[in-house]
């Protein structure tokens, strides 16, 4: 027992001397990282480039051979990168609020910790802090896996200049949350409507009596439960933790495979990282297959279509535009070829945005 009791000393004091020597690496990339940002200051760079960023994950991740996970890889740098990117501007950040909503938690994940939030009542609102340079990036829902496509956030883009950035999947977990010991004890649950319709039948089954109420995100609804005896919320544990209420139950939600798509918005799509995506809108003259014509350059450059989505055009009744995904960067030459083909064919053709595409459902 004594000579393994010396080993784990020993073993302790080597990672200790490793820890040692990590903390000065990280501050020696930082200074490289202020040196960098005070070149790209005289030239006139972009401050922030996000494919830069893209770039060092894959390739850390590919050379990763363990025992450390790769899946921590991506957090880990992610808040080093925030951390030092922070000792040149701080970027600023427009959610969904307050704080603790999923849409904060997706741009966390994005952007780290090291970084100032905005948070909104509206996604108009986020587009509006983006557009007046108010914020660096805004983060916006666009899909669930359970309730679809959110038109609205559609809809911002049929006028705003702004383009994606880049997109974050994010795993829905909902919890439920309350200072009550036991559900017979509650009278009302709080929650925005779509984690609701996500939680219909657990609620409808666990506790059928309890009247709902929406709120305008899961964050407000922790919070209006902290003081409200006999209530509760539908929200993520992160919302728990932030608003210091217990959580009653987890995972509620009535699909385990749950997920939602955000993109993030700026004034610039990023450059080439080799595995993106491009978002396109479009409308089209009415008539037999115009549809399918309109859709043939795909094919033709062997371009794969991942989503399609059809919404009405706004103050045209009757006519459609239409939001499509594509694997490949607009910049890429079978793409950039069928772009110009679609283009002489649609009525109107805007390019929303090309820009990493996330493989990962992140929590």
């Amino acid at each position: 027992m004594p000579d393994e009791q010396e080993r784990l000393q020993k073993l302790r004091a080597q990672i200790d001397a490793l820890d040692d020597q990590v903390l000065e690496l990280l501050n020696n990339r930082a200074s490289h990282v202020l040196e960098i940002g005070s070149i790209k200051k005289q030239e006139n760079r972009r401050f922030h480039v996000l494919e830069r960023e893209e770039s060092i994950y894959q390739r850390l991740t590919a050379l990763n051979t363990g025992p450390f996970p790769s899946s921590a890889i991506r957090p880990i740098f992610r808040e080093i990168m925030s951390a030092s990117l922070s000792l040149e501007k701080t970027l600023q950040i427009a959610c969904l609020g307050p704080e603790a909503t999923f849409s904060h938690i997706a741009s966390i994940q994005q952007f780290g910790q090291a970084v100032n939030f905005t948070f909104t009542r509206g996604v108009p609102d986020i587009f509006d802090e983006v557009e007046r340079s108010r914020a660096d990036y805004g983060v916006v829902p666009i899909e669930n896996s359970t309730e679809g496509v959110v038109n609205l956030t559609l809809d911002m883009f049929i006028e705003s200049p702004l383009q994606i950035c880049s997109e974050v999947m994010l795993a829905i977990s909902q919890c439920l949350l309350s200072r009550e010991q036991k559900l017979e004890d509650i009278k009302v649950v709080y929650s925005h409507p779509q984690p609701i319709a996500q939680c219909y039948n657990w609620l409808a089954k666990n506790m059928p009596h309890v009247e709902i109420k929406e709120t305008f995100s899961t964050a407000i609804a922790a919070q209006m439960v902290k003081t409200e005896p006999g209530s509760a919320a539908i929200a993520s544990e992160f919302a728990a933790t932030a608003h210091e209420v217990p959580i009653l139950r987890q995972r509620i939600e009535d699909n385990a495979h749950n997920y939602t798509r955000f993109w993030v918005i700026g004034g610039q799509s990023p450059g080439r990282t080799g595995n993106d995506k491009t978002s396109i809108m479009f409308s089209i003259k009415d008539g037999v297959g115009a549809l399918h014509d309109i859709l043939k350059p795909f094919s033709t450059h062997s371009i794969n279509m991942t989503k399609i989505e059809s919404r009405p055009f706004r103050n045209k009744p009757w006519e459609y535009i239409f939001f499509i995904d594509i694997e490949g960067h607009q910049e890429d030459g079978p793409v950039k070829a069928a772009l110009s083909e679609l283009s002489v064919s649609a009525q109107f053709l805007k390019v929303l945005g090309t820009y990493p595409r996330s493989s990962r459902m992140l929590s």
